[in-house]
């Protein structure tokens, strides 16, 4: 029987031979993560009523990467008690290390094939990795931490294709972008499988802009199959995979709720208007709009690679008079890493302000908010009405190199003609 990549994981998770769209089913868990805002501070007393303990510590990982750095006694409270509840239950930590859909995937923790829950929205991350990993809340977390098991409505498979390469000055969120404006953001049930020449092409963090975004498009999750990339990555991570990745492929013949195919080469960067990633469209149809601050953060947008698309730009230029540059980095090895390369240098000498790895303003805490009446440019995956400070701030949505060009000129701007006359 004809099967996609998200059918045969969750089979193998159901321990049967196949599975079809549609049907409910309980599939044991190779991982559960979460963070500090959904995690402990929801689940502890949870299971302290159920008298239940985790059914399997070296399962699950527990991020502190919201509350972080703590800027006010209930923040510090919250990661007391985060950092507690993980040493008495003896799972892994990552404290104040990272943004978790970024550590988890350092740290190798998500492998092809796996079955993984997370307590965030973004976790379908974890899916570049050719694994099957979705976002639940706080009371299935909970379930699944006593249980191991989640259960959930098989998805149908949505095939993605990006032929072609991408221009330069374009990247994985301008795609996404794209496809949130093009296929809308009520894709229920549905598991996005990317691939194509493009995708393939891609580094793992790009790949896993496109996974981690399928949220945004209304998807259970988004994957990308396995392949040397992947296999390089997790070497990297030290943790090589022992399995063959030709298991986790989907079969040509398996049948897909819908097939679509782009030419990379023709998209331009996308620019997503207030207040929705739907509302993206190339940069090249806007007028000048002046930004107070850009901002480049978040799993979906502070990544090494994001870091280096945004000094691509900056390099040799200044942040625009009346314009601020906020710098967040996914996680503390990327901005180790960008030091040791002269990133860091590049970006701060232009004139952006380094903040503490965390989720920060995306998540509406900490540094980076917006007051009334403001006009900012992300990097972050969403720019829903009053996320990132005052609901009478307009925040739009761009790729590190539209962002950062937008900073330089101060106001949204093509990055590929401040590109082209780059040194």
């Amino acid at each position: 029987m004809a099967l996609t990549l998200a059918e045969k994981i969750i089979a193998r998770a159901c321990h049967r031979d196949s599975v079809r769209p549609g049907e409910i089913v309980t599939a044991s868990l190779d991982l559960l993560m979460m963070h500090d805002s959904g995690g402990p501070r929801r689940v502890a007393s949870r299971l302290e009523q159920l008298g239940a303990k985790v059914w399997d510590p070296e399962k699950v990982v527990v991020v502190s990467d919201h509350f972080v750095p703590a800027t006010d006694l209930e923040s510090a409270e919250i990661l007391a008690l985060t950092r507690r509840w993980a040493q008495q239950q003896g799972v892994r930590h990552y404290d104040m290390l990272g943004i978790c859909h970024v550590v988890l995937q350092e740290g190798g923790h998500v492998q092809p094939g796996m079955f993984c829950v997370g307590g965030d929205s973004h976790s379908p991350s974890g899916g570049a990795y050719g694994a099957f990993m979705v976002g639940v809340g706080a009371t299935d977390i909970t379930g699944a931490l006593v249980t191991g098991e989640l259960w959930l409505k098989v998805p149908q498979t949505v095939r993605v294709n990006w032929d072609g390469a991408l221009s330069s000055g374009v990247s994985a969120k301008d795609i996404m972008l794209f496809l949130c404006a093009t296929l809308g953001m009520g894709n229920e049930n549905q598991s996005f499988e990317y691939g194509g020449a493009a995708v393939r092409a891609m580094s793992m963090s790009e790949r896993m802009v496109l996974c981690n975004m399928s949220a945004e498009l209304g998807a259970e999750t988004g994957m990308v199959a396995a392949d040397a990339t992947t296999l390089a990555a997790l070497v990297k991570a030290g943790r090589p995979f022992a399995g063959d990745i030709g298991l986790w492929q989907s079969d040509e013949d398996a049948t897909c709720l819908a097939k679509h195919n782009y030419d990379a080469a023709t998209l331009a960067p996308q620019i997503a208007a207030p207040h929705s990633p739907a509302k993206s469209r190339p940069v090249t149809e806007y007028e000048p709009i002046h930004i107070d601050q850009g901002y480049i953060g978040a799993c979906t947008g502070a990544k090494l690679s994001d870091l280096h698309m945004a000094a691509e730009v900056l390099k040799g230029r200044k942040i625009a008079n009346n314009t601020r540059l906020l710098i967040a980095p996914a996680s503390v090895a990327m901005t180790r890493a960008a030091a040791a390369d002269g990133t860091l240098q590049i970006l701060t000498e232009a004139g952006a302000i380094m903040l503490p790895t965390g989720c920060g303003a995306c998540a509406g805490m900490g540094a980076g908010m917006y007051a009334d009446g403001e006009v900012g440019l992300s990097t972050t995956a969403r720019n829903f009405k009053g996320r990132m400070g005052s609901s009478k701030a307009e925040v739009y949505l761009g790729s590190p190199y539209s962002v950062a060009a937008g900073a330089v000129k101060g106001y949204i701007c093509d990055p590929r003609e401040l590109l082209a006359e780059s040194p």
